[in-house]
């Protein structure tokens, strides 16, 4: 293993635990993490790799095949910036609990294609110090407090959806997760024996998402709760009602992250009832109101989403944050071909970096 070897390289031993967290898509349920909706996640082949040996003293080293060259040395938490800060932020959470540690990083999750590389990295990281520390911290535990990592050190906003579904997901299946309960189960997902598989679409087109829009759409659902005098968006029963009393982006909003939550039920259903090939449409009405009612779509994502279902996708969406990253399109096995070369030619033709 390539990071066992860069540790061994750069710290002059060996490691004493080796933890690797993957990366995640998001079959829908977009922006109702926050709003203590519905998410259905699954975890992606791609992941985050940490080899750890802990320190005697507060001193953390890092390491990353991803960027080369010699170990950072962070003496104090406020010392760290960039990727660094994800890594640094697990521990801060967990205070006295551990002191520091010397760590080699690798990860093939693309970096800001959507997928929760940053995610990734903060649970495999959780994890070994876990497992290092003995702290008998469940999973959910570990994805709570990678979850207070990305919130109070490096200052995004991000709801729970992440680091759950880098931490509770089974090969073979998507996670129905309740974000305000913290309830979930695994939901069967097997595209293959319906001849299907999911394309994911990097339209390299990379955003952070720390503040900005992405905190201006999560204060403007806070804002048209208080409102509406719910606790979150996701109490919201009389939709029309709802809409009646709010105006402008709150109104929008709102009907975003309601009809979403109604959408991950309505293609959980389907899924029970071995519907596979008919969760399409519910994608394309997924993407539709990210586009036109949340407004974090991207001219890149949309092209991305009508090329594809032009090229004979049975529905597709962006996934993630918004404002580049990815999109995922189901397609028949047969067209995959088909759908691919269908957005790439789009993406020529609107002058686009190939996805």
């Amino acid at each position: 293993m390539r990071v066992v070897e860069a540790f061994r390289a750069a710290y002059g031993a060996s490691p004493q635990t080796v933890w690797r967290a993957p990366g995640r898509v998001n079959l829908i349920g977009e922006h109702t993490d926050y709003n203590d909706g519905f998410v259905l996640p699954f975890a992606v082949p791609w992941g985050v790799t940490a080899a750890v040996t802990p320190r005697a003293d507060r001193t953390i080293r890092l390491l990353s095949l991803q960027t080369p060259g010699e170990p950072i040395t962070l003496a104090r938490h406020e010392d760290s910036k960039g990727w660094t800060r994800y890594v640094v932020g697990v521990f801060a959470m967990l205070g006295d609990r551990v002191a520091g540690a010397d760590i080699a990083i690798d990860g093939d999750v693309p970096q800001g294609a959507g997928l929760s590389s940053s995610a990734a990295l903060e649970v495999a990281v959780a994890t070994a110090l876990n497992d290092l520390h003995g702290l008998d911290l469940s999973p959910m535990d570990l994805a709570l407090l990678s979850q207070r990592a990305e919130n109070d050190f490096v200052g995004m906003p991000c709801g729970i959806m992440d680091q759950a579904a880098s931490a509770l997901c089974r090969e073979g299946h998507a996670l129905f997760l309740d974000c305000r309960s913290l309830g979930s189960r695994n939901i069967p997902l097997d595209l293959a024996a319906h001849g299907l598989s999911l394309l994911i679409i990097d339209t390299q087109v990379h955003h952070e998402h720390a503040g900005g829009e992405y905190a201006k759409r999560r204060a403007e659902c806070e804002s048209a709760a208080r409102k509406l005098g719910v606790e979150a968006l996701r109490d919201v029963t009389d939709l029309a009602a709802a809409l009646e009393r709010l105006s402008g982006d709150e109104r929008k909003r709102t009907m975003h992250v309601v009809t979403e939550n109604h959408r991950v039920e309505a293609l959980i259903g389907l899924l029970r009832a071995g519907a596979v090939t008919e969760i399409g449409a519910l994608l394309n009405a997924s993407h539709l109101s990210l586009r036109d009612q949340y407004e974090v779509s991207s001219p890149e994502l949309d092209v991305a989403v009508e090329a594809a279902v032009r090229g004979g996708a049975r529905g597709a969406r962006m996934t993630g944050g918004g404002f580049g990253g990815s999109a995922i399109a189901l397609v028949p096995v047969e067209r995959l071909t088909a759908v691919q070369d269908s957005v790439s030619t789009a993406y020529r033709k609107h002058g686009f970096q190939p996805p």
